[in-house]
């Protein structure tokens, strides 16, 4: 009888079959958790990349299943409306704003001389009761403080972008090994992961597209708002509130808020006055309602669902949190019908018959 080549074959384990079952899931859940911790300050990168896969992928299936194109080239060309049409706006809007918040930290006069508009069109008297200029120099200071920082926030922009990129050129070259590893490891059967991919599906497209269209109607909404009460340059400052939509909660008030002071401030009260009124009734209220019907007509998504995801994903991951919470709210609806129906199949099959 030949003996087998494994020295430690015949030391016994001290564990069942059922406890190294449990320990092999326990030690999968542990890698997994230190995996995540420690990408945890990427992990916008990966949900850009899952979101944008799926805002993509319909042209991709069209260009390369369809009609057969080069896949290299069209994922590459995808990858460049990416930069060109998200990143470089975004950036450069960035850079442009901070280029302006320096230059007026470096000249707190001009600052201190709109204040003194502002107390002689309202009568309110600030200077009298702080030290406005004092507070100027300080936050010309806190802005220069701010430049080391900002910088390393700029490289770890980039950082994230490259990451989102090349996350997603594998996404596209490797779609099918990543859509079979979904069916493989995903511990669900065929019918739920076609739930959850249609609910990923009108996610995406309710609050990435719809929240394009959102930031459109208000920026629109905003120039024309500032060119009809005679604020300078409303075409930018227009630009500005289309990007400054999709900040969570503070949005375009960032932009006709100080409008309206400016307005104040160079004694054009009811210019002021119109902005005010146009900003809180109109544009607040239609990135509000303009929302919800873009989630239900666009994704067939209840109202209460977007509403609480939008708060719930804005809390956890920030902007992105606008196309994540309300993706997590639908998941747990999906999974909470799942296990309806699985329970309901376990009972049918204890039957007997």
């Amino acid at each position: 009888m030949q003996k087998s080549s494994d020295p430690f074959a015949a030391v016994e384990n001290i564990y069942t079959p059922r406890q190294r079952y449990l320990l092999l899931v326990f030690s999968l859940a542990g890698l997994l958790s230190l995996m995540v911790m420690g990408l945890a300050q990427y992990l916008t990168a990966f949900l850009a990349a899952g979101i944008l896969f799926v805002v993509f992928r319909p042209v991709w299936v069209a260009l390369v299943h369809r009609r057969r194109w080069n896949q290299r080239m069209v994922t590459i060309g995808i990858l460049l409306v990416t930069v060109v049409v998200l990143v470089v706006p975004f950036y450069a809007l960035s850079s442009l704003l901070l280029d302006r918040l320096v230059n007026f930290a470096k000249h707190p006069e001009r600052i201190l001389d709109v204040v003194h508009k502002f107390e002689n069109a309202t009568g309110f008297n600030l200077t009298g009761q702080l030290n406005v200029r004092e507070l100027l120099l300080q936050g010309a200071n806190r802005v220069s403080s701010w430049l080391p920082t900002l910088a390393s926030s700029a490289l770890n922009f980039l950082v994230v972008v490259g990451l989102m990129l090349f996350t997603m050129y594998y996404l596209f070259m490797q779609e099918t090994y990543f859509l079979l590893g979904l069916h493989r490891y995903l511990p669900f059967r065929n019918e739920t992961l076609q739930d959850l991919g249609e609910a990923l599906k009108n996610n995406v497209n309710a609050n990435v597209l719809g929240q394009v269209l959102v930031a459109l109607v208000q920026g629109i909404l905003t120039g024309i708002t500032l060119k009809i009460f005679a604020v300078p340059d409303p075409a930018f400052w227009g630009v500005v509130a289309f990007f400054m939509a999709f900040l969570p909660v503070l949005g375009t008030p960032l932009v006709w808020g100080p409008a309206a002071l400016y307005q104040f401030s160079v004694g054009a009260n009811t210019q002021a006055i119109g902005i005010l009124l146009v900003g809180f009734i109109v544009i607040v209220n239609v990135d509000n309602l303009l929302r919800i019907m873009l989630a239900k007509r666009m994704g067939d998504i209840h109202p209460l669902v977007t509403l609480v995801g939008l708060v719930l994903g804005v809390e956890i991951f920030g902007l992105i949190g606008l196309v994540v919470g309300p993706l997590l709210v639908s998941y747990f609806l999906v999974l909470m019908e799942v296990f309806r129906r699985e329970n309901r199949l376990r009972r049918e099959s204890e039957v007997p018959r």
